[in-house]
């Protein structure tokens, strides 16, 4: 059973797990941008999405690149709740799993770290 929620709820939602965020992670955290989107159009079940050149991975020649994606597939996201409290807890494990690939974390770190 998924939840109805609107598109302003679920951005608050997002906006709030960013806050979660200890600041000085947060304060690390550049060139970077959250996008909400529906779904993934090559994989419709896809919660989040990190695109970009992790923290750990830039070098002298990241500068002057297109700014990192942090995705957050809302419909997928409601499709798998039952309701707002599982929403609010989803999205806030999806928006960390997604900014900790940005500071380097790979999926299986996440994982043993409970952000799987």
């Amino acid at each position: 059973m998924s939840v109805t929620m609107s598109e302003d709820r679920f951005e608050e939602l997002v906006g709030d797990a960013l806050d979660l965020i200890p600041p000085e992670l947060a304060g690390a955290i550049d060139n970077v941008v959250v996008l909400i989107e529906a779904r993934n159009s090559e994989d419709s079940r896809l919660l989040g999405l990190y695109h970009g050149i992790a923290l750990t991975e830039r070098d002298s020649h990241y500068g002057g690149s297109l700014p990192d994606t942090v995705t957050i597939y809302r419909d997928a996201l409601l499709e798998i709740c039952d309701d707002e409290s599982q929403v609010v807890e989803e999205v806030a494990i999806t928006v960390i799993h997604e900014i900790a690939h940005y500071f380097g974390i790979d999926e299986d770190r996440l994982h043993q770290l409970g952000w799987g």
